[in-house]
């Protein structure tokens, strides 16, 4: 599978394949002098893989988890960077989930004012979402993605049989924004999860969600309006990801989680319900309200006393809402 995403900064080609992460350096002509960034959760042999491509190439492994991605992390990898006297005409290949891609997609944004990058995603999040769109950020005093930037990727390439080594509750993590972006945008891809084996669908399954964001993309790159669609379930979702401190659900459940808190249509609410339930994910937590709405409040959504959220009453249509912190507050305790 290939895709072109076409945007104001580059277009840049999604290439997908079995196999394909022992085949970088053919596919990439011009990285002589990479800079790899990988994490501690990536198994051995893939981060053996992409090294014996590039014996001389200095791989950075910051620790697994979304603790690392925050300031002093990234900050360790500009200094590593300077000390392997990586230059404005090299480049990052970042090799991981989510965290590493938004981390090393910052520093590429920001070292010697923006070099480029290419992301290897390895967990199903990172294939379906966050390694594409140019979105990269670091957290900030437990609130997610408060310092970022827009930098796209030069190239995104999928292997999935990197996903075999994930455990099964990673995977499902993952396929979560995968329901999501059936949700918002196809319907087919949501009905996936309803009526068939979605582990027997799981290339067509990340390709429907790359379409999706792909289109989004392309139509809205710097979020001014409809891209925000792709934020559904994420206002309380980030709120309980930053309330048990980044650890003790993982993104894609969070989003599950918000996306059935912030829905009305209880016919759709009820169908989610039996997805994640599918999907083995939580559909709510015991987070305090009153704390979850005091995170909401520093969310970049948030504009003084009015949030925007993304709502859903028809599979595959959603549309932007803005809600008072009242009615916030009252969903809160749902």
């Amino acid at each position: 599978m290939k895709m072109n995403v076409r945007t104001s900064q580059n277009m840049y080609e999604i290439r997908m394949g079995h196999g394909l992460l022992y085949h970088v350096s053919e596919i990439i002509q011009d990285a002589e002098h990479p800079f790899l960034v990988s994490d501690s959760g990536v198994p051995q042999q893939w981060r053996d893989a992409l090294q014996k491509q590039y014996p001389d190439a200095h791989m950075h492994v910051i620790e697994q988890g979304e603790r690392s991605k925050s300031i002093k992390v990234c900050s360790e990898i500009l200094e590593d960077m300077l000390k392997h006297d990586v230059s404005r005409r090299d480049k990052i290949i970042a090799l991981g989930g989510g965290v590493v891609t938004d981390i090393a997609g910052f520093a590429a944004s920001i070292y010697m004012r923006g070099i480029r990058y290419i992301n290897i995603p390895t967990t199903t999040l990172a294939q379906i979402d966050s390694s594409i769109g140019g979105k990269t950020a670091v957290d900030l005093a437990g609130v997610k993605n408060s310092i970022g930037s827009f930098w796209q990727p030069e190239m995104v390439l999928i292997d999935p049989d990197v996903l075999t080594t994930l455990s099964e509750r990673h995977l499902h993590n993952g396929l979560i924004e995968a329901v999501k972006a059936g949700m918002i945008k196809d319907p087919a891809l949501f009905e996936l999860f309803e009526n068939d084996d979605y582990m027997d669908h799981l290339e067509e399954i990340i390709e429907r969600s790359l379409q999706v964001k792909k289109e989004i993309v392309e139509e809205d790159e710097k979020e001014t309006g409809v891209r925000k669609l792709l934020n559904f379930g994420h206002t309380f979702g980030h709120a309980y990801e930053s309330y048990y401190k980044l650890d003790q659900y993982y993104h894609g459940e969070c989003v599950g989680m918000g996306m059935m808190t912030i829905l009305n249509d209880e016919n759709i609410r009820k169908r989610l319900q039996a997805v994640l339930e599918r999907l083995k994910a939580p559909l709510n937590c015991a987070a305090d309200a009153d704390a979850v709405v005091s995170l909401i409040h520093n969310d970049k959504k948030t504009d003084h006393d009015t949030v925007q959220i993304v709502q859903v009453n028809e599979i595959g249509h959603a549309e932007l809402q803005k809600w008072t912190m009242k009615e916030i507050e009252e969903r809160a305790e749902r």
